[in-house]
């Protein structure tokens, strides 16, 4: 058997970590916006109708306030593992965070756009397009919030 060697450096999933907690205020800050655009709260419905198969403006309130946490929760870790790739090759610094975040919000706005606003139904053309643009402005007040937390965390650590 082949013992394993540590480092003895926590850094990386402390840095993991903080994305998940980062991901969470990034959502409260996104919450926010949400109020404040037209259908901007409509994307997590969108999410919770897909779900369960139902209209959006049908679909179970409860379960859009968890997949919205939740999914903004888990792209905390995301753009973490975004973060050190483009370190990688970049390194380190806030230069690596701003492009991890200018990678990141494509992935962010196309998954939406892409793949859960198509399964949703019952949605005028007209509405699809405000939804999108709402959903385009809220990831960018996400990461906003995001990137420069997990920024300073990482050159913290």
């Amino acid at each position: 058997m082949i013992p394993l060697q540590s480092t003895g450096s926590v850094a990386v999933p402390l840095l993991f970590l903080v994305g998940v907690v980062a991901g969470v205020f990034a959502t409260l800050a996104m919450d926010l916006v949400m109020g404040r655009i037209d259908e901007g709260e409509t994307p997590p419905r969108i999410a919770s109708g897909v779900l369960t198969d139902t209209h959006p403006d049908k679909s179970p309130e409860r379960l859009a306030s968890v997949v919205h946490y939740v999914a903004g929760m888990l792209t905390g870790p995301l753009f973490v593992w975004i973060l050190l790739a483009v370190g990688g090759l970049l390194g380190t610094g806030l230069f690596a965070a701003a492009v991890a975040g200018v990678l990141l919000y494509p992935l962010m706005v196309g998954f939406f756009a892409l793949v859960v606003l198509p399964r949703s139904r019952g949605l005028s053309r007209q509405r699809l397009a405000r939804i999108r643009r709402a959903w385009a402005i809220e990831a960018v007040a996400y990461l906003l919030v995001l990137v420069p937390v997990v920024a300073v965390a990482a050159s913290a650590l």
